[in-house]
């Protein structure tokens, strides 16, 4: 097995130029939420030359199938497409110029898979199953994945597992490093937001007795909020309840009629991201209430928290190990400690689908200038473990499916 995995990353450093050029163009055309009609036709293109026919996944999603020659299970393999409504600021001579920017890295993540899915269409006879490969719109608004298994993305054939690969820059980590989950749960949070619309009686400035002020109860209400995570949430739990708008009110002396406050909620757990929502309503309408006031709460859910499976984690750290060393991976709990991160993913969507693992891959170390965390304006990745990336998308989909003939 350690051959065949070798003879994968042999495969994928020959491709290296070609993802090059894949991601250089891919970064100069980034494309918003779930219209991406030049990524998808590019991706399309590139997949087609290959001897493969991708097909349509609802809006801008693409769906491509290789093995199916002997019978086995499925298992999927995803890369985001979407970019930042961000005016890049970095100094690429394949910058973007067109106001949006590739600042989380999907552009590598798309042009590793297609380099997984050369690998893959190259050794298709050998594979005992069926590798199903996701080319995902919408993944920085959380509307993408949802929307392709709307659209029957895990349906035939049935999809049996399921893995991501994320790449990291900024951060203190060998380039080309992997990070592997170790245990089985929640990995990354559930992502909701929430306006809430606060309607009372403007008046005079000089005479607040005959007003009903919005802007007190906003005040009030923003306390008592983060008074759920301090008293109502256990110390052994996660959450987080940001206030990111509050606005109302036009001149000094003036109260308005109207304020407004919009916020987000992150959770690890279903039943704690119930709660959340039920209080912020209750207490809403209660603060409402003590200052005579009437307030709306618009309450939308994005996604849930991804989860990872002990067993595909276990097989994750297997293939990374055998394909690159031993030594080419830490545990998630060692960049983070409980092997939790805040940030949000819809892949969530399929993790609570199927059974799923996530592998992330660094690709800018600080010490070598890439200084600058994902979603800024400033941000860089190394071109470098593209290649890497195509081989642990490749090999970690061949292993699965070996091991679970």
């Amino acid at each position: 097995m350690f051959e065949e995995a070798e003879d994968f990353l042999i495969m994928a450093h020959q491709l290296q130029d070609k993802l090059v050029k894949y991601r250089h163009h891919l970064h100069t055309v980034p494309e918003l939420d779930l219209s991406l009609p030049r990524t998808t036709a590019y991706v399309k293109e590139a997949l087609e030359s290959m001897g493969l026919k991708p097909a349509p996944v609802g809006k801008s999603g693409l769906m491509v199938t290789i093995g199916g020659q002997h019978e086995g299970k499925v298992v999927l393999i995803r890369a985001d497409m979407d970019g930042l409504p961000i005016q890049e600021e970095t100094e690429l001579s394949y910058a973007s110029l067109n106001g949006n920017m590739h600042a989380c890295g999907h552009d590598m993540h798309t042009s590793m898979l297609l380099g997984a899915a050369e690998i893959l269409k190259a050794n298709e006879e050998q594979l005992r199953g069926t590798v199903k490969l996701m080319f995902q719109p919408g993944e920085e608004t959380l509307h993408g994945a949802k929307m392709m298994l709307e659209n029957g993305i895990l349906d035939n054939p049935k999809v049996d597992a399921a893995m991501m690969l994320h790449v990291l820059t900024g951060m203190p980590l060998p380039t080309g490093q992997f990070v592997v989950p170790e245990e089985g749960g929640a990995i990354s949070a559930s992502s909701d937001w929430f306006e809430i619309i606060i309607r009372g009686r403007g008046s005079h400035g000089a005479m607040p007795e005959a007003a009903v002020d919005p802007l007190n109860v906003a005040a009030h209400l923003h306390l008592a909020l983060q008074g759920i995570l301090s008293r109502e949430v256990s110390p052994i739990d996660n959450a987080v309840l940001t206030i990111g708008v509050m606005e109302g009110g036009s001149t000094n002396n003036v109260i308005p009629d109207m304020a407004r406050m919009k916020g987000s909620v992150r959770t690890f757990s279903a039943a704690l991201r119930d709660k959340m929502e039920t209080r912020i309503r209750k207490i809403s309408a209660g603060i409402g209430e003590t200052f005579q006031a009437k307030v709306e709460v618009i309450y939308t859910r994005g996604c849930p928290e991804v989860k990872t499976d002990s067993g595909l984690n276990r097989q994750m750290r297997t293939t990374i190990a055998n394909t690159f060393g031993a030594s080419s991976f830490i545990g998630i709990t060692q960049l983070v400690p409980g092997g939790k991160l805040m940030g949000s993913e819809d892949f969530a969507f399929v993790s609570e689908a199927v059974p799923s693992t996530t592998v992330f891959l660094n690709a800018g170390n600080i010490e070598e200038g890439y200084s600058y965390p994902v979603h800024h304006p400033k941000t860089m990745f190394s071109d470098e473990v593209l290649h890497r990336g195509a081989a642990a998308y490749a090999a970690f989909a061949r292993d699965w499916i070996e091991s679970n003939r």
